[in-house]
């Protein structure tokens, strides 16, 4: 639900902060005072089209903030704000946008900038408004099929499932056979290329580890002379003609007799043997290597041509020998497909043709739950309609199906609403009911029917009573109540009626002040509901006569909640 709304500087406005509660809110006052303009704000913030009028004047922005509290932390909205990157806290969401004089918005959920786009779309979740003159979503026709298949409840929700399940694989089919279709020039075209690269790639016998081992021996070629220098001097230093080898092996000897008279010596003793011998295959093993060295020019022209071909391949094909090998597997596997294609296509279309006859049978049980739970619904709108005193409309939910073989994620249907409001009259879409008095009631039988289906937190009627009286008014106030049963309803209302069956009330009024007009807002409590009440019914002055009507109102109105 809404249950916090912050406005600044907008229209008449200056600063305004409101809490909101679960049930019916009703916000009355004169006319002109701003009721309307705190419902344009939250449809802003929710995503509406603003404009800089909306500014107050003397001001470089307006600002409105609006806080959700959702108690069911499935509600498809959260699902919404995952898939955008929004993060939510325990059930609550904060809807945010500003709008300056230079045209621009920012727009912000939780406090992540966003676009408009994302703003409506995640509005459009938490919030229904419905005006006198408005389009509202039971006023799009595609919308139809959803509220209808929404009404039919668990049983439709199962089947939905399974028909979706083998839609997505029928789509993902299609669009790959669909893919496979292209001309038969490209798809040589990509044969030749890639028995090119495959042939290019394996006469190339590739081994992972191959380039590093020939770096580091072109690296010995490159440097054979040094190498080979460095060698030799090592092993002259060694066991040439210093004698070094010698010398250390008198002084091992030397220790060794030393510790047979003094045990202190012996770990001198020991290392200086461990030296000797460590040297001594230190000179075993450069004489080796020494004696190995063979200087080939021919073997470095061939190594530098096998690393200039590891370059080329990894610019035509990975930046390593194991991209450039996983490549190969690809385009062979892809080359592999493009070849036999044929038999492959035939096979994938028999699979479709399968699924299409499975999704004939899915979308037909779709079908038939509708048409079952259609004729249900048309029955509980007339009896909304005739509790609204629309005894003589008619409703109808009209099912026709597509064209022979195609279905979409809904299935074969085409669903859509039509209405009779008078006797003689044909049927019509509902889309098409032209009286603002025959809408109000139209929409409110309907609401009171989807309101429990939709899973919109908040539902805003603004002057949707406009153009009734006497008994249709009563009727309108006992419907705006059965929906917030099921939904907060906030509620601009004319009407006593109305007035008197909300669970709050507020007080919407302006005053002038520094040769400023402001709009504020008041809880109307108690004593003070039968005030309001009496300056709704006389549109003048308040009476004693008046007084008593407007509480006998209320105790009238509380009977009937009760009954509800």
């Amino acid at each position: 639900m809404l249950s916090e709304l912050s406005i600044k500087n907008f229209a008449i406005i200056e600063d305004l902060d409101v809490s909101f509660e679960e049930g019916l809110t009703v916000l009355t006052g004169e006319t002109g005072a701003g009721k309307s303009i705190i419902i344009d704000a939250v449809q802003l913030v929710a995503g509406g089209r603003g404009s800089v009028e909306f500014i107050r004047h003397g001001t470089k922005k307006a600002e409105l903030e609006a806080m959700f509290t959702i108690v069911d932390l499935n509600h498809p909205v959260f699902r919404k704000m995952e898939e955008f990157g929004i993060e939510s806290e325990e059930g609550t969401i904060i809807l945010r946008r500003e709008l300056n004089l230079n045209g621009k918005t920012t727009c912000r959920v939780n406090g992540k900038l966003v676009t408009i786009a994302i703003l409506r779309e995640l509005g459009s979740q938490l919030i229904d408004i419905h005006g006198q003159h408005e389009n509202q979503e039971l006023m799009h026709q595609k919308s139809h099929i959803h509220l209808l298949d929404s009404f039919a409840g668990s049983p439709f929700k199962m089947a939905m499932k399974s028909y979706t399940d083998l839609y997505e694989d029928y789509v993902k089919l299609h669009k790959k056979l669909s893919l496979a279709s292209e001309n038969e020039q490209q798809i040589a075209q990509r044969i030749d290329l890639y028995t090119f690269q495959l042939s290019e790639i394996d006469e190339a016998a590739l081994q992972i580890g191959e380039e590093e081992k020939l770096e580091s021996e072109r690296m010995k070629l490159q440097h054979y002379h040094r190498l080979f220098d460095r060698l030799n001097n090592a092993y002259e230093a060694i066991q040439g003609d210093s004698h070094a080898l010698d010398y250390l092996g008198t002084a091992m000897s030397d220790l060794e007799d030393a510790a047979s008279v003094d045990s202190d010596l012996k770990t001198l003793a020991e290392t200086a043997g461990e030296s000797f011998y460590s040297l001594q295959d230190v000179a075993h093993d450069i004489k080796g290597m020494i004696d190995e060295m063979e200087y080939d020019p021919n073997r470095l022209e061939i190594v530098e041509d096998r690393l200039a071909l590891f370059t080329i391949l990894k610019r035509k094909y990975g930046t390593s020998i194991e991209d450039i090998l996983l490549y190969r597997d690809k385009i062979a596997d892809r080359l592999d497909e493009l070849i036999n294609r044929d038999d492959r296509l035939e096979k994938e279309q028999e699979k479709l043709k399968h699924l299409r006859a499975d999704l004939e049978i899915e979308a037909g049980e779709l079908s038939a739950i509708r048409k079952e739970s259609a004729s249900m619904l048309e029955k509980a709108i007339m009896e909304q309609l005739h509790q609204l005193h629309m005894g003589k409309a008619e409703f109808q939910v009209k099912i026709e199906r597509k064209d022979t073989g195609v279905f979409d994620y809904n299935g074969f249907d085409d669903v859509a609403f039509y209405i009779s409001t008078n006797v003689g009259e044909p049927m019509k879409p509902l889309v098409k009911v032209a009286s603002g008095g025959e809408l109000s009631r139209v929409m409110l039988a309907l609401k009171t029917i989807f309101s429990k289906h939709q899973g919109i937190t908040s539902i805003i009627f603004d002057e949707v009573d406009t153009g009734v009286s006497g008994r249709v008014a009563q009727a309108i106030a006992e419907k705006i109540a059965m929906v917030a049963m099921n939904s907060q309803v906030l509620c601009i209302s004319h009407l006593p009626q109305v007035a008197a069956m909300a669970d709050h009330h507020y007080l919407i009024h302006k005053e002038v002040t520094d040769e400023r007009t402001r709009t504020s807002i008041q809880d109307v409590l108690d004593g003070d509901r039968t005030r309001e009440l009496s300056r709704m019914l006389s549109g003048a002055e308040v009476t004693p006569l008046t007084l008593r009507h407007a509480d006998e109102l209320l105790q009238l109105a509380e009977a009937r909640k009760s009954t509800l």
